[in-house]
């Protein structure tokens, strides 16, 4: 007889889970595609609404700012309704906002309605992230929630080819319209993946939570054996005690860490991407080909997410994380001093490669030291506040960009941004914990 738990981390993967990563793969790519636009666009805006740096710096951040209160106030409500409902609800919800920055005639309209896509973006990431970590089995849960992350790549490409191809003849508003219609179609789709058993589990939901996973177990070749409802529901939470759970002895250390890990992250690479293609052409190239340079960065994150997923379950999500950051620091520092154009791409690839890398290892890792009782939670308070290293980036770089002239100006930015990188890693190799095949709690201490 085995708990709900044992029976899901001792599968291999099957169909039903592979649909699951491939589903809520889709929606990420989507959400991804948002990102990828606004860097893209951002130039053509610029030159179309005559935009000072202060206004493409509120312009970037006020999607941020949106980030933050969906990615707080999602992750408390899937572990009170639900993880489904949740990623199909914000998903509906950055659709909805992209569609309607495409017909804004106004630079205040527009920060409103980035503000709403940013909500639901912000909203779906973590509580999606918490989700195929509780749907997959012990041996693949690593790999699956990178591979889920390496969806992003695959949005921000479509979003430069789009950028590229598109905007140049027919304006920057194509580039929203297009991000919103399949985001549309991807929320259908997710109607069509189960709830977490996990979560089932501990809001006494039993036979639906067995039901499903006898479903996995049949098309895995496993009798399944039902060891009956596990006492795991008595425990209610009101508003607001997931996040007092956060910081109590069994989770201070890993809240702590995870914070500091997102407020870097997102502060560093955000400090960098959606400047790209505006610091490119402030140097010298034409929009075309700072947009195409940015896409050829952006093929680069594929095998940085690929190496990363087969790695974190090979070497372990700690010491993997810190060769990856550490690897985008020195990137970073690369990228700010090269002095041709060959320089400037070949470092940006490897920046690309190794950021991203970091990314999926950060998705990974975070839902895998929560309990099921908090895990959507948790994974949405350390994405709320990593965004707000996100939100303040964009005013920081051009800031620090405007102190000096223009090659050492941008030699400036990408040492801040360095130096953010080996202080984010300092603290993994310090305080982190390894959660490769450790079996997740269900119940906070």
């Amino acid at each position: 007889m085995a708990s709900i738990s044992q029976r899901l981390e001792s599968l291999p993967m099957t169909r039903t889970s592979w649909i699951i990563l491939l589903v809520i793969g889709i929606g990420w790519m989507f959400d991804a595609m948002d990102q990828g636009m606004v860097s893209g666009v951002l130039t053509a805006i610029s030159k179309d609404w005559g935009l000072t740096a202060y206004e493409k710096s509120w312009l970037l951040s006020s999607g941020t700012f949106g980030m933050i209160l969906g990615a707080a106030l999602s992750g408390n409500i899937a572990d009170r309704w639900g993880r489904r409902r949740v990623i199909t609800a914000t998903l509906l919800i950055y659709s909805l906002g992209s569609a309607l920055c495409g017909l804004c005639t106004e630079y205040w309209m527009l920060i409103l309605c980035r503000f709403i896509t940013g909500f639901g973006l912000g909203g779906e990431l973590p509580t999606a992230s918490a989700y195929v970590t509780e749907m997959s089995p012990a041996r693949f849960r690593g790999r699956n929630v990178v591979l889920l992350e390496s969806f992003w790549a695959w949005g921000w490409i479509a979003a430069m080819l789009v950028a590229y191809l598109m905007i140049p003849p027919l304006g920057w508003r194509i580039a929203f319209f297009v991000g919103a219609l399949p985001a549309l179609f991807a929320a259908v789709l997710r109607y069509g993946v189960p709830e977490s058993p996990r979560y089932l589990e501990i809001s006494g939901r039993h036979s639906e939570a067995d039901s499903i996973v006898s479903k996995l177990e049949k098309e895995a070749g496993v009798q399944p054996v039902d060891a009956g409802p596990e006492d795991l529901s008595a425990k209610k939470m009101r508003w607001g005690d997931s996040f007092r759970l956060l910081w109590s002895r069994g989770n201070l250390r890993s809240t702590a860490v995870l914070w500091v890990i997102w407020f870097g992250i997102n502060f560093g690479y955000y400090g960098f991407v959606l400047w790209t293609p505006t610091l490119l052409s402030d140097r010298g190239f034409d929009m075309v080909t700072s947009l195409g340079y940015t896409l050829i960065m952006c093929i680069a994150q594929l095998p940085g997410y690929f190496s990363a997923a087969y790695l974190v379950e090979r070497v372990g999500r700690k010491p993997i994380m810190i060769i990856y950051f550490l690897g985008t620091a020195l990137a970073s520092w690369l990228f700010g001093h090269a002095g041709s154009e060959d320089a400037v791409l070949a470092s940006g690839c490897l920046l690309y490669f190794f950021a991203l890398g970091a990314w999926g290892c950060v998705y990974s890792y975070t839902p895998e030291v929560y309990p099921t009782d908090v895990r959507a939670s948790g994974s949405g308070w350390a994405s709320a506040f990593g965004r707000i290293g996100a939100f303040i980036a964009p005013f920081i770089v051009p800031a620090l960009y405007g102190l000096y002239d223009e090659d050492a100006g941008f030699a400036m930015v990408f040492a801040v941004l360095t130096a953010c990188f080996v202080i984010v890693a300092a603290v993994v190799a310090i305080f982190g914990k390894e959660t490769k095949n450790s079996e997740l709690p269900d119940l906070s201490e």
